[in-house]
């Protein structure tokens, strides 16, 4: 048997596959570890917690497969994108890594600008501007505010890419994933020379840059052991966890659109040559598939501003509380007669890249219940996913089909909402494990067990659901959406103002 593994270094845990070569799970395990905030707005994880937690979940989810270690053919790596790990010349780790949620580099994203030539500028060099999530203004904050660890500093990885370096001793990353340090020249899929002069940095600093299916190297005896596997085991490029979902829900051709409704909202787009929005709205990424690309879309709470309803203001409810209020929303006819929700409850990222956003209802009156509420929250993320796609569509990226994933999904309603809000079919796919299945497939592709990562996609991904638009909804979607958009123009003074009390 060839049975390969797909590992996602997530930010609240790692999850491990073992897929078959026909794409079919074999088993899973999951494994959690802590979350640091050392101070307001920071975000810090320890490398060791994810090197263990994939120790552990290999472990389990071979037993739990009964395969022998010889049948593990390759390894997939994914993980969340963006994060700092600082490494001294002899691969220690100097400290805590710096995730993608972390927002302490407001003034190293302007310094950032500045030093390249200007927003415009950063944005033709690495086709992205700078944001306080990226990796490359957290290089420079350790530079600016702990320079005795920036000397020490010999290497910087990726999440993901740390984990490599544990299982071979290869430091490596794929296009993809380095995409979001925002020192990649994106078009030409290589770190931009230019950029990293402007900033004084070292290209050594850096791993070498590899496509997603392309082998990086093999186990060492000590990684080996550790999983229980054998030193003929490859370990694929891999990919950052938003191309790693791509592979996984088949967005790999031209006119295909996934929306996954996670904590945070993804609209994510296959692009076959490099298309960026002038403005820096969408994200302009390599894609996991070889010489392609993706464009996206992000917004910060989605599926969190469901589960924040739900627990803040619903809890009496019991356990199936997203059933009953799916049921009393389903009363509520489309646009909750006049209430909007503005999803903004950690900030926005697209399109208007504002830490200061805030969540509200607007229009509230004596008419509205639990059920309007709900259905305005299910709304209010739809409007922000229809910003992403507006933008998309604005700039002749075709989408012909769009996926809905993620947990999302799963509630008709809101795949309902999604066809009526985009004014298209909505589908979804038997594949439902994102990220993770997605780098086993890459895994499958490096191991020479498909061509490519197309042929793996169509061998293993089909469409298993569709949900039309209603067309009464469509119109009433089209007239709302203009207002939702000039709320959060009207309230954006205000935002400043709260967040200055």
């Amino acid at each position: 048997m060839a049975v390969f593994l797909g590992i996602d270094i997530g930010t609240s845990g790692t999850k491990t596959l073992v897929v078959n070569e026909q794409g079919e799970i074999l088993a899973e395990a999951n494994q959690g570890y802590p979350l640091y905030h050392p101070r307001p707005l920071w975000s810090e994880q320890d490398p060791e917690d994810w090197w263990q937690a994939v120790i552990q979940t290999v472990r389990k989810a071979t037993a739990a497969a009964q395969v022998r270690p010889a049948d593990v053919k390759a390894i997939g790596l994914s993980g969340q994108m963006h994060g700092s790990v600082f490494l001294d010349k002899r691969g220690r780790v100097i400290r805590r890594a710096i995730l993608w949620n972390d927002q302490r580099t407001a003034a190293e994203c302007r310094e950032l600008e500045e030093l390249a030539g200007g927003r415009k500028q950063l944005i033709r060099m690495t086709a992205n501007p700078a944001l306080t999530g990226f990796t490359a203004p957290k290089i420079l904050w350790l530079r600016n505010h702990e320079p005795k660890n920036f000397e020490r500093t010999a290497k910087i990885l990726l999440p993901k890419d740390e984990i490599r370096r544990r299982l071979t001793g290869e430091c490596a990353t794929d296009v993809s994933d380095a995409s979001g340090m925002l020192l990649l020249d994106v078009r030409r899929r290589r770190w931009s020379k230019p950029l990293l002069e402007k900033l004084q940095l070292d290209e050594s600093l850096l791993a070498r840059c590899v496509e997603s299916e392309e082998v990086t190297g093999t186990l060492t005896p000590q990684a080996a052991e550790l999983l229980g596997l054998t030193t003929d085991c490859l370990v694929v490029g891999g990919a950052g966890d938003c191309a790693a979902n791509g592979i996984g829900t088949g967005v790999v051709r031209q006119g295909i659109l996934s929306t996954s409704l996670g904590t945070s909202g993804v609209v994510f787009v296959h692009c076959d040559q490099v298309q960026i929005d002038p403005e820096g709205r969408l994200h302009t990424f390599c894609h996991a598939v070889h010489g392609k690309w993706h464009m996206m879309g992000v917004s910060l709470t989605a599926g969190g501003a469901l589960q924040w309803f739900v627990e803040r203001l619903c809890a009496e409810l019991g356990e199936k509380v997203y059933e009953v209020l799916t049921a009393e929303a389903q009363q509520v006819p489309a646009g909750s007669e006049g209430l909007f929700f503005l999803p903004y409850l950690a900030g926005e990222r697209t399109p208007h890249a504002d830490p200061l956003a805030r969540g509200c209802f607007v229009g509230l009156t004596l008419k509205h219940g639990r059920g309007h509420l709900a259905r305005a929250v299910m709304e209010g993320v739809a409007y922000a996913l229809r910003d992403s796609l507006e933008i998309i569509r604005s700039l002749g990226v075709p989408v012909r089909q769009i996926r809905a994933s993620g947990g999302g999904a799963r509630n008709p309603l809101w795949r309902q909402i999604q066809a009526s809000m985009f004014g298209q079919k909505v589908v979804t796919i038997n594949a439902e494990q994102g990220p993770a299945y997605g780098v086993a497939l890459l895994a499958a592709v490096g191991a020479g067990y498909y061509k490519n990562v197309e042929e793996a996609c169509a061998a293993t991904i089909r469409v298993v659901s569709e949900t039309k638009p209603h067309r009464p909804s469509i119109a009433t979607y089209d007239k709302g959406f203009p207002v939702f958009q000039e709320l959060y123009r009207a309230l954006k003074p205000l935002f400043r103002s709260i967040d200055a009390l």
